[in-house]
């Protein structure tokens, strides 16, 4: 392939960009773990209490989202290279500034803004956005596969990271992984250097009709979709953030919980993948829709299903079904408008889901406060979901008139 020929979507070159987008979300991924890991190791060496220990990972998570919607920006105007490079970079400064805090405050600016805002929010939005513009026929499971890095990097990080620290002491392991980002991201960053020809095309398991180009765009709908990113992730977020406590609660202890957690978690990764062929064949509208309405039954059959047996099996069937719900955002988006955009757009509606995570769980614990059982928590989540739910039928409706019309004048 000569220099002045461009790959075309679903091209090889395209599947080896994404195997390299795939390894920086998982490295890039640590950032969001190992705050998690650390965080007795922090209450002990800085001398304060559960919540202040938990705060540097709300830090970073607060960073990650604000980052995300930031890096979608400058990756479309400069390319996917410049934010990933600037991750790599950023996440070894910050990993380095960490291992030498001297200060509780000091480590949770650091985690805040070196290895949140500056360094993994790079390695989500802003990578699904670009292998999104790479790949036409197969796009969907090229979206899924690269949006479970982050799932990905929560799984097999955390055992090693763990490890580490109780080998050789927290600080060497923030400083072993700073370096580590920096010799596996800055050199990989270099093999996307090459920028996508813009396709302003949607799927062809989205196409209505027979018209080539972008489908119907709704003056409401970028906002829509942000709104439905924050609904569908408020619900998500009751069992993901309360599984735990609620187990607790019901007298089954909360390792049950985390067993419950560990099995919705690897549910949503074969979700995520599932969803992703899927999505391939009938669009990421109908991929949201079915996603979106099994949730919604999940979170109903939490409530009077709350034997053992149940909950495992309601909490397996919840994970089947929410791990498609997010990356049918970013095929709505490359459905609907232009290319050259999907950075600022995909990324914004990911830092919505991201925000609706953390309202969600905040909001749930303060209902159960007040009710005492989680009960009306659950209800809440379904009405959130009903509201995701409501977003992608008129997305849908607002389809069908104007398919026809668009072909006819043509």
């Amino acid at each position: 392939m000569t220099a002045t020929t461009a790959p075309t979507p679903d091209s090889r070159h395209a599947w080896i960009r994404l195997s390299v987008s795939l390894i920086l979300a998982v490295v890039g991924g640590i950032g969001l773990w190992l705050a998690v890991v650390v965080l007795p190791t922090i209450q002990a060496e800085f001398g304060v209490d559960r919540a202040g220990a938990s705060l540097p990972y709300t830090a970073t998570f607060i960073g990650f989202a604000a980052g995300g919607f930031v890096m979608g920006r400058v990756a479309d105007r400069f390319g996917i290279l410049v934010p990933v490079s600037i991750a790599g970079v950023a996440l070894g400064i910050g990993f380095f500034l960490a291992s030498i805090a001297q200060s509780y405050w000091q480590f949770v600016i650091v985690q805040a803004v070196f290895i949140g805002f500056l360094g993994s929010a790079a390695t989500f939005g802003p990578l699904v956005a670009d292998v999104s513009q790479w790949f036409l026929r197969q796009r969907g499971i090229a979206v899924a596969i690269v949006a479970s890095g982050n799932y990905i990097a929560g799984t097999i990080w955390p055992p090693f990271m763990q490890a580490a620290i109780e080998s050789y002491g927290w600080r060497t392991t923030y400083l072993a992984i700073g370096i580590l980002c920096v010799v596996i991201m800055l050199p990989l960053a270099q093999l996307l250097r090459r920028r996508p020809h813009f396709h302003d095309t949607a799927s062809p398991a989205s196409r209505q009709s027979g018209e080539k180009g972008l489908l119907p765009s709704h003056p409401l709908l970028f906002p829509a979709l942000v709104l439905a990113g924050l609904s569908c992730c408020v619900a998500m977020s009751m069992p993901q953030v309360h599984i735990v406590a609620y187990c607790a609660d019901l007298g089954y202890g909360p390792a049950r919980g985390a067993e419950m957690l560990s099995l919705m978690l690897g549910f949503g990764v074969l979700s995520r993948l599932a969803s992703g062929l899927i999505a391939d064949r009938i669009g990421g509208l109908a991929t949201l829709i079915a996603g979106s309405f099994m949730q919604m039954l999940a979170l109903l059959f939490y409530i009077p299903f709350d034997g053992l047996t149940s909950l495992y099996i309601v909490s397996a069937v919840f994970g089947l079904s929410q791990g498609g719900i997010v990356p049918s955002y970013a095929l709505i988006i490359r459905d609907h408008f232009p290319a050259r955009e999907a950075g600022r757009r995909i990324s914004t509606v990911l830092t919505a889901t991201v925000f609706g995570m953390a309202l969600g769980g905040w909001m749930s614990g303060e209902i159960y406060d007040w009710t005492g059982s989680y009960t009306a928590a659950f209800l809440n989540g379904v009405a959130w979901n009903v509201l995701n739910l409501g977003i992608a039928l008129w997305i849908l409706m607002g389809r069908r008139p104007a398919a026809p019309l668009r072909a006819a004048t043509a």
